[in-house]
């Protein structure tokens, strides 16, 4: 998406480089419960430190609402960092300060005092207009690290050239919240999936009765034209379901009153996982059901192995899919697992993100 790279910056030697990274990693009791976020910036890290840099990262972890929170301190990330990166400053919790969510240019000047260079490797916060994503490159050489880069070539692959055909399967909540994501994929594949509780009110506009399951009636006359489109849109038949005194039953695409479903079941996981078998391209993102729960998580777990096992070019567009992933340890099984599923959404969604626009804008740009 023609932003620069490391190697379009002028010769770091010497040169103190403020990097953006995304270390808003999940911390419990003051220990890190997952560091994958950490590992991955380590390639761009270890890049500046070979080329001589000195390297002050900098990241926001949680939200803290623009004040200090020992809540929120970066006090257990720096301790991991030393580990894996000796020698990086790891600057406190950017959302310390109310300058960094309203892009506050005196924030901005702050953060750039005393630097030569920047490089932004935080694609999950690269769809934020926040003062350290979009601030620096109007006063500094910049570029994309070798993480932000890849998720960029990857994703824009799959929006430009992507192996047919090409099978994007969306689950989550809120059908609302993935329209604009559903209606851009839907120009580019072959086949939609739909799943989670987002399907419901698919369900719900081909006029079936869903009890007590998740619905946004507000979008059924959305759905309902989306289905008449003529696209190739799959939902759910099947279900697991939750019933009002707690037990748990096997349904199908009809609901009792008090019923609700919270996992798709066998008969729509096997349909799924044939289409996916069959794709050149996969894309995923948002779990069937709540897969936390060992009771609706077979929807999830299947998907997830039929994207593991699939031949063609898979992709994971982070979030709970990438987490989905890990607990049913298949994270090494596929070909791209995202690091931000808002950013990976809304890259597909809108073809750009305000980090990369604003790394377009640097003084080295090309």
């Amino acid at each position: 998406m023609n932003v620069p790279t490391l190697e379009d910056l002028p010769d770091p030697s010497g040169k103190s480089v403020l990097l953006r990274v995304d270390f808003n990693v999940p911390i419990t009791g003051g220990q890190i419960d997952d560091d994958m976020r950490i590992q991955a910036a380590l390639p761009t890290i270890e890049w500046l430190l070979d080329h001589g840099a000195t390297v002050d990262a900098c990241s926001h972890l949680g939200r803290p609402k623009g004040k200090p929170d020992e809540r929120y301190t970066m006090g257990p990330v720096r301790e991991r960092l030393k580990e894996l990166a000796p020698g990086v400053n790891l600057l406190e919790n950017l959302r310390f300060d109310a300058g960094e969510e309203s892009n506050d240019p005196a924030f901005v000047d702050r953060l750039v005092e005393g630097h030569d260079l920047y490089v932004n490797d935080a694609f999950g916060a690269s769809h934020r207009s926040h003062a350290s994503v979009v601030g620096p490159p109007g006063r500094l050489p910049s570029a994309a690290g070798r993480l932000l880069a890849r998720e960029v070539e990857v994703l824009g692959g799959l929006l430009e050239s992507p192996d047919r055909p090409f099978v994007a399967v969306l689950g989550g909540a809120k059908v609302g919240d993935k329209l604009g994501v559903i209606k851009a994929l839907l120009d580019k594949v072959d086949t939609l999936i739909i799943g989670g509780g987002m399907a419901f009110t698919f369900l719900k506009a081909q006029g079936h009765e869903i009890g007590d399951s998740l619905l946004q009636a507000d979008y059924v006359d959305t759905c309902r034209e989306l289905l008449a489109s003529g696209r190739r849109i799959l939902i759910p038949s099947d279900f697991v379901a939750l019933g009002p005194d707690g037990e748990v039953e096997p349904c199908g695409a009809d609901f009792r009153p008090g019923w609700k479903g919270l996992d798709i079941g066998p008969e729509s996981a096997k349909a799924f996982s044939a289409e996916i078998a069959g794709a050149g391209t996969v894309l995923w993102n948002g779990p069937m059901g709540v897969f936390e729960d060992d009771r609706f998580a077979a929807g999830t777990r299947a998907l997830a192995e039929a994207v593991a096992d699939a031949k063609g070019f898979t992709v994971i567009g982070g979030g709970d899919s990438a987490a989905a992933l890990a607990k049913f340890g298949l994270a090494d099984e596929v070909d791209h697992v995202s690091t931000g599923g808002g950013a990976s959404l809304e890259l597909i969604e809108k073809g750009d993100l305000p980090g990369l626009a604003a790394l377009r804008k640097a003084p080295n740009a090309r």
